[in-house]
């Protein structure tokens, strides 16, 4: 019953934000706040979670960390992910997916070189570390998502 008090206090706190016009500097700065209190009252109804933040505004828990090397923003790395709403909803998944660290979202840059091969993390992403107001296909615009991402190689 916590968690739910919680969340819905989050959702109103979203409500009354989205009423506030500004320029869009403003409002980007609104919505991180915003992005950053959602994330907190998830954090906090789910005390088994031991995130840790980043100065980004990201927040990560690693739950293995691999062994080997760690990949840099310039590795080409191979996953197996899922992304959904933090909380809720399944957008997508993949299995051994390659792509240049580079050309992915800000959050996951930021947080896979955290990670060696055979590694795990779960990342609770502030949308502007990944879609942000535009979204992305079913994603909507400023959705704060959870990635569950496992580092299969860094070839």
């Amino acid at each position: 019953m916590k968690k739910y008090i919680l969340l819905l206090s989050a959702f109103a706190l979203i409500v009354l934000a989205s009423s506030c016009g500004g320029s869009m500097s403003a409002q980007m700065a609104q919505q991180a706040k915003i992005d950053d209190s959602l994330i907190r009252v998830y954090l906090k109804a789910n005390p088994q979670i031991k995130a840790v933040k980043d100065p980004s505004g990201l927040y990560y828990q690693i739950i293995k960390p691999g062994t080997g090397v760690a990949p840099t923003e310039s590795s080409t790395v191979t996953v197996n992910y899922t992304c959904s709403l933090m909380g809720g909803q399944l957008y997508d998944k993949g299995s051994n997916f390659s792509s240049p660290l580079s050309g992915l979202v800000k959050a996951w840059q930021i947080a896979v070189p955290h990670l060696k091969p055979g590694g795990n993390m779960v990342l609770y992403v502030p949308s502007h570390l990944a879609y942000g107001v535009n979204g992305a296909g079913p994603i909507p615009e400023n959705a704060v998502l959870t990635f569950d991402i496992d580092l299969v190689s860094v070839p």
